[in-house]
């Protein structure tokens, strides 16, 4: 039996994958991850990890798994994730899964797929969340062709924004034990790893359970020998103080990039989502984190088209984020969660206003862009090579992870190398190693 395994939504996502690939592989398995289009033999166990925070992903996840079904009528197919925990319902309804779990018992993935294939009885096991539940104890020691390590370290989220349907999907908010913490990643260290993204459900609350601070996660792996870059998932805004930012700055392994889920730039679109912050609050963040880190990059989310969004009120969005110049954005829009409260505000945004307001803002948002990467040419950076593209043309990323491409005749993967860069395109930067 070989388990294959395909990943939808976040790195928390990604991260979980590794561990159930690790999971099956410690019991004698093989694994791989799942090309669609490919056809396994009749033994294959094919699991699908879900995300379910968008109706797009809904939809991406049904065509999946109705292709799977269709490629491999003889395979099992086991669908976990976030959309069953989120959705059990609609999940059960989904009969080509055999096997439907959730997000809290991943740990039963194994015996429950040799109980399909002694039975051949379909299987759904969805545990709900706890209000007093501990971190899931996993961890992974490769990740499979990255160079960079994803490690989950916070689980679940406490806010309960407006339109968000992940704190149904994932619980309330639970933390990895630092000793646990230290030990996956001198473990990864020691297998050549350079560096570890911290990743979160909501990273920043990282530590509220266990009387700690997401600044003691990253000075511990910080202090870890052989890793040279550190590097942050999505942050909440508003946890990120004068003093945390600070602190932060004097880690100098600390990548300065900074991922800052924005999802409007209008006062008035905020207190409808239930967001925990103003502009104004946003903007001195982000000043604080430019002054304190040199050639920071500012990344960030915003939503468009969310219940009552007037043409005004999206134009003053559009201009904050014109206004903040981020280096990179990810422009969605509004989409209905059934159990969220915007599921049924009034005032819906129609579908073409969407569409057209996602396209000014991305507009908008690719100038900013392709502004910060201008401004990258002429500096010189670390670059952590991810892999060759083509022969002898290599691509990795820089500490404020701007992508860069450069020649070289000698292999230099996962290795990190200073390169002159020398122009920028729309999406890349390319240069010139500055050492043989």
């Amino acid at each position: 039996m070989k388990v294959f395994f395909y990943t939808l939504g976040c790195k928390v996502n990604q991260y979980e994958t590794q561990a159930m690939r690790r999971l099956m592989e410690e019991e004698g398995y093989e694994t791989a991850e799942y090309t669609p289009g490919k056809q396994m033999s009749g033994d294959a166990v094919i699991v699908v990890n879900s995300c379910t925070v968008t109706g797009e992903s809904d939809h991406k996840l049904r065509k999946l798994l109705r292709r799977c079904r269709r490629e491999n009528p003889q395979a099992v197919l086991v669908l976990t994730g976030c959309m069953p925990q989120a959705f059990p319902e609609l999940a059960g309804d989904l009969t080509d899964a055999d096997i439907v779990l959730g997000n809290s018992n991943r740990s039963s993935l194994l015996p429950h797929i040799l109980q399909y294939l002694s039975t051949r009885q379909r299987i759904i096991d969805i545990v709900p969340h706890q209000t007093k539940e501990k971190f899931e104890s996993m961890s992974v020691e490769n990740f499979y062709e990255r160079t960079r390590a994803f490690i989950k370290i916070q689980d679940g989220c406490n806010r309960f924004c407006s339109y968000c349907i992940i704190p149904y999907a994932r619980g309330r908010v639970r933390s990895k034990p630092l000793d646990d913490l230290i030990a996956e990643v001198t473990q990864l260290s020691e297998k050549g790893y350079k560096e570890i993204v911290l990743t979160g459900i909501n990273l920043s609350a990282f530590g509220q359970d266990i009387n700690l601070h997401l600044c003691d996660a990253v000075e511990a792996v910080c202090a870890i020998n052989g890793i040279e870059r550190v590097r942050l998932g999505s942050l909440e805004p508003e946890q990120l103080s004068e003093d945390v930012i600070i602190r932060l700055s004097k880690q100098q392994k600390l990548c300065p990039q900074f991922h800052l889920s924005l999802q409007s730039g209008c006062d008035e679109t905020l207190k409808r989502m239930n967001r925990h912050y103003t502009t104004e609050e946003y903007r001195t963040i982000v000043q604080n984190l430019r002054n304190a880190f040199d050639n920071a990059a500012i990344t960030t989310d915003i939503m468009v088209g969310f219940p009552g969004e007037t043409e005004e009120e999206f134009m003053q969005s559009l201009e904050f984020a014109k206004e903040i110049s981020f280096s990179k954005v990810h422009v969605f829009a509004y989409s209905q969660r059934p159990g969220t409260k915007a599921c049924n505000a009034p005032n819906q945004i129609a579908k073409k206003v969407k569409e057209t307001r996602s396209k000014q803002m991305m507009h908008v948002t690719n100038q900013t862009k392709q502004a910060f990467l201008n401004q990258q040419c002429g500096t010189i950076q670390d670059v952590l090579v991810e892999r060759e593209i083509s022969t002898n043309l290599y691509e990795g990323y820089t500490a404020n992870y701007t992508p860069v491409q450069f020649h070289s005749d000698k292999n230099l993967c996962g290795q990190l190398v200073a390169v002159h860069i020398t122009k920028a395109s729309e999406n890349d930067c390319y240069g010139i190693p500055t050492t043989a």
